[in-house]
């Protein structure tokens, strides 16, 4: 069996914490057993590397979330990347592409595909195992796994069964987020909550795609992806199986989706900077910024604050916070690297067009920036902390807490931090954007090979 855990979604849910770069998954909010802060992520990984199911994993996900991915559990785990995001149906398409073109699967062999951030106990991934058996035994097209329910829940969506065969259930249909009275008519009908994790044979994806005239060969689908339709797995498959099962998991499961679920979760009721007073009642503060936020007097509260903002919520009325900020346009203003983060501080745009942006960033001791020019922008860096190698143009060059250096459009340059190294970046420019980006060499010992008649210097 081979599982795929997909990897996506802004989770717009848990901002301000969250955006298109940090989503939900790879916040560091809750405790693992050393006591020190965890990803959902990283929590999920470990526990499959528990289970003895990690060898056997690969991870789908844009290209955005990639370096969030390789910072929080190496570079050792199998990445398939979307070249843009698509929704769930592409991205499951190009994963089956790859296990079958790339790593050989056989075509019999089960896939199955589950959430990166599902909160549960070990037992659901050793039930995981399990679903192997059930799609064997039944010869169903598709076989989920669905949650026995503790309470009506609004907030689910429920599988509906049809009858009952030894250790699964064959489907009826499926009911989206029904209300509580609903629910617990679905209950009484033996229903259980979809917790989107689901399994098929290769072949059986892998002759879908052939059918649709999509190809089968991963490099190819690659050059396709743009024009594969934007349409979640359920709607695209799910709906048109023709035989579905379910293998039912009686255990602890919760989806942290939320502000008021997550903070059910979360060992500590302050992370931060920032006081709670006594007289505040079942809430939470989060806080990223550097200032102190001091609560008092509330009851069942979350405050959340980082650099894109403050929120202040009710818990029960947080679930709607992803259509409140819906008109939001604003880019990530903190952001976590493959080198390290780098924050906005401050961004103007004047009379004449003209825009300058200021960050702070930070580079990890031992890491790098990539080798790279920027055709719109001119930048200026000032070293406040720490020492680095600079490459110019055509040479090597020693930075230290004190230097500036002057990078007008087209130079190209890159940095690598000898200790922890931190400088503020400010970008002046018409059109001043992320993409503005033409990266040249990534590995820092590329850079040294095509600098190697330079010697480094000290600037002064």
């Amino acid at each position: 069996m081979r599982l795929v855990l997909l990897s996506g979604g802004s989770g717009k849910r848990l901002w301000p914490l969250s955006n298109d770069t940090r989503s939900k998954q790879f916040l560091k909010v809750l405790d693992s057993e050393d006591r020190n802060k965890q990803s959902m992520v990283q929590r999920v990984w470990g526990q499959i590397k528990a289970v003895g199911l990690s060898n056997q994993t690969i991870i789908a996900t844009s290209k955005i979330q990639t370096d969030m991915i390789h910072t929080q559990l190496g570079y050792d785990v199998p990445l398939v990347i979307e070249p843009e995001r698509r929704d769930t149906f592409p991205a499951i398409a190009l994963a089956a592409s790859y296990l079958y073109s790339v790593q050989g699967v056989p075509t019999d062999e089960t896939v199955a595909i589950l959430p990166v951030d599902p909160y549960v106990e070990n037992a659901f991934f050793e039930k995981l195992k399990d679903i192997d058996s059930v799609l064997d035994d039944s010869n169903a097209d598709l076989a989920l796994i669905g949650v026995k329910p503790t309470y009506p829940s609004s907030k689910y969506g429920y599988i509906v069964p049809k009858d009952h065969k030894g250790n699964y259930i064959t489907v009826s249909h499926f009911t989206e987020k029904p209300s509580e009275e609903k629910a617990t008519s679905l209950i009484e009908m033996d229903a259980l909550w979809n917790c989107g994790v689901f399994a098929f044979k290769l072949n059986y994806l892998i002759n879908l795609l052939v059918e649709k005239g999509l190809s089968i060969q991963y490099e190819e689908l690659l050059k396709q992806y743009s024009s594969l339709p934007k349409i979640s797995f359920d709607y695209e498959v799910v709906e048109k199986a023709n035989e579905i099962v379910a293998l039912p998991y009686d255990g602890y499961w919760k989806d942290l989706g939320t502000w008021n679920t997550l903070t059910e979760e979360m060992a500590t009721t302050q992370i931060g900077k920032g006081i709670i007073s006594n007289e505040s009642v079942n809430t939470h503060l989060v806080n990223e910024l550097d200032i102190p936020v001091t609560i008092h007097g509330v009851k069942n509260i979350v405050v959340a604050a980082s650099p894109d903002g403050i929120l202040v919520t009710d818990k029960a009325a947080s679930p709607g916070i992803k259509d409140l900020i819906s008109q939001f346009d604003q880019p990530p203003m903190y952001e976590e690297r493959i080198w390290g983060w780098s924050r906005v501080l401050d961004y103007a745009k004047y009379d004449d067009e003209k825009e300058m942006v200021t960050k702070r960033i930070h580079i990890t001791k031992g890491k790098n920036s990539s080798y790279h020019f920027h055709n719109l922008r001119d930048e200026v860096w000032t070293i406040v902390q720490g020492e680095g190698e600079l490459a110019l143009d055509d040479s090597l060059t020693r930075v230290k807490a004190g230097d500036i250096i002057h990078l007008p459009a087209g130079k190209k340059h890159g940095i690598r931090a000898i200790t922890n190294l931190e400088f503020i970046e400010v970008q002046t420019g018409i059109g001043i954007s992320n993409k503005d980006f033409v990266r040249l060499l990534f590995d820092w010992k590329d850079v040294e090979d095509q600098f190697k008649d330079s010697r480094p210097k000290i600037i002064s």
